[in-house]
């Protein structure tokens, strides 16, 4: 008798029930949630919502801490901060007592179209602080900016500085000509103004754009290896969550999204001193609050120098920074976004009074 193919042919066996359970997995997930923790609206203008986080049941209010208000990116949802209860940077805030808010801003239509990215900067993000300052009766509060949203946040705690007491970024790029910037590279010739006359840009036109960066890893790959792996409900519900929120990127002003292009991505404006938003210079050099600032080692969206150069430009003297070994999207929801990440941030926003006697301790104990 032959043997010779009948140990591939068990293998083979055994790789196609494999992948036919995973797409009957793949099936019965098709329908699951994203969004974890309850929250209420309590600000609206235009397509833009601020949404309060409600308490969570058990969780001690940090005594002194201000209210923190997380400014995401135009270009993806906010909802990957909190995902499922165990990926969900927003349900750790929450679980350590801070109060906490979040800048939606929705679906732009073509009445939206010549919003300008001061609109956004100046009137949006700046009615939800002052909202959240009202709210509390306070002068500053904390502002996490992610991503886009950190240039935003940056942009806005120079030109308002007494109204930012603490400000953290995560993968927010400042300098957007490094070498090893390849989304920068790609629209250094675009042609701006035809953005802005064309109309808002769909959400999948730019989707394909980032996937593009890196086809094989972000496509083919990671399918590869669900399907032929040991995937069970779990990890399959985990995968399908993150797959809708990759592809369900929201559309773009046209005139805001040329000027970001322009401003940033061609010109360089932040680093350069030559940004100016409703005619005012954008100093980095007057952000002077305490600053966290957290990136990705493997960011092929925002690489790691784009990120780290910003102690160079921040007028703060209180400024700390933490790079992680793992990728753009892996900032929000890997093993490194489920522990670390948070607790970082938790630690560094105790207030001062907080944080001292935590030092006195470690430094006792060592």
């Amino acid at each position: 008798m032959n043997t010779a193919g009948a140990a591939p042919g068990a293998a083979f066996q055994e790789l196609a029930l494999r992948v036919a359970a995973t797409l009957t997995r793949l099936r019965a997930a098709r329908d699951v949630t994203v969004g974890c923790s309850a929250r209420r609206a309590v600000w609206q203008l235009g397509k833009t919502t601020l949404y309060q986080y409600l308490p969570l049941a058990g969780a001690a209010p940090v005594a002194g801490a201000r209210p923190l208000l997380i400014c995401f990116a135009l270009v993806n949802r906010p909802y990957v901060l909190d995902l499922d209860p165990e990926r969900s940077l927003v349900r750790r805030l929450l679980a350590a007592g801070l109060t906490v808010y979040l800048i939606d801003w929705g679906d732009p239509d073509e009445a939206d179209r010549g919003t300008e990215l001061g609109d956004y900067i100046e009137t949006h993000l700046g009615g939800c602080v002052q909202h959240v300052l009202q709210a509390h009766a306070c002068p500053a509060l904390d502002l996490l900016g992610v991503c886009q949203g950190g240039v935003l946040s940056l942009c806005y705690a120079a030109l308002h500085p007494q109204t930012v007491a603490r400000l953290v970024t995560i993968t927010t790029p400042v300098d957007f000509h490094t070498p090893d910037n390849l989304l920068a590279k790609w629209v250094r010739d675009v042609d701006t103004a035809l953005i802005e006359a064309s109309g808002n840009i769909p959400g999948e036109l730019l989707n394909t754009l980032f996937l593009a960066l890196m086809p094989l890893r972000l496509t083919q790959q990671k399918y590869v290896r669900l399907l032929t792996g040991h995937a069970d409900q779990r990890t399959i519900e985990a995968f399908v969550r993150m797959e809708k929120w990759i592809f369900d990127s929201p559309p773009q002003a046209a005139r805001a999204l040329a000027q970001f292009v322009r401003w940033f991505y061609q010109e360089n404006r932040l680093v350069r001193g030559t940004l100016e938003i409703g005619g005012r210079r954008v100093d980095l050099g007057a952000v002077r609050a305490p600053l966290l600032n957290l990136y990705a080692l493997e960011d092929h969206i925002v690489p790691p120098q784009a990120c780290a150069v910003l102690e160079r430009y921040v007028g703060s003297r209180d400024y700390s920074a933490c790079a992680l070994a793992t990728g753009h999207i892996g900032m929000y929801v890997s093993r490194s976004a489920r522990t670390e990440i948070p607790a970082r941030i938790c630690a560094w926003l105790q207030p001062r009074s907080a944080r001292r006697a935590q030092e006195r301790r470690a430094s006792a104990r060592s």
